[in-house]
């Protein structure tokens, strides 16, 4: 019997690499760690491969302020997000009457858990995730279609939990994993 090849975990970006260091200088400059522990988080963080690995180097750091609630809004038309971007801890999108279209598989996520809250009436949303992400529904409620998603068989510790709420009108949200 041959086993299939396991799908290798997600690379994380080199933006992704360099929040995390400046996370740790800044906790080292904060007075939340020690020298000894900045030099051996940032061992880690230089070293890591996956997503996995840079959040268990960041792990022992003092939780971070969630900050501002970051919010893209359009009365119509297209909201598009995608490519290398920082997606903020709390991301509001509100479209009244038009698609919605958010790729996060290449943008730098700093954050072990990212909030999206969707305010949209009609229109399509789509949302790509990162492969090694978990998806959390539970608190989206949707009004005429169902949401189109399909859970990664296997999923990978270590990665992104998304967790999408809010309201979706008259539109259907598509989500889906990245392919690489």
């Amino acid at each position: 019997m041959t086993s299939l090849p396991e799908n290798p975990p997600s690379v994380i970006s080199e933006d992704a690499r360099a929040t995390a260091v400046q996370r740790l200088q800044e906790a080292y400059a904060e007075g939340h760690i020690s020298h000894e522990e900045m030099d051996e988080g940032l061992d880690q963080v230089l070293t890591a491969k996956t997503h996995s690995e840079l959040v268990s180097a960041l792990a022992s750091l003092p939780e971070e302020d969630a900050g501002p609630t970051s919010t893209i809004a359009a009365a119509g038309g297209r909201i598009k997000r995608r490519g290398t971007w920082r997606v903020p801890r709390v991301l509001k999108v509100e479209s009244a009457f038009g698609r919605v279209y958010l790729d996060l598989s290449r943008a730098a996520i700093e954050h072990p858990v990212v909030d999206i809250e969707l305010q949209l009436g009609t229109g399509k949303a789509k949302i790509t995730v990162p492969r090694d992400a978990i998806v959390d529904l539970d608190a989206l409620h949707t009004g005429w279609k169902d949401t189109l998603y399909k859970p990664q068989r296997s999923s990978r510790p270590g990665g992104p939990r998304i967790r999408i709420s809010g309201t979706m009108g008259f539109g259907r949200l598509k989500i889906r994993h990245a392919r690489r």
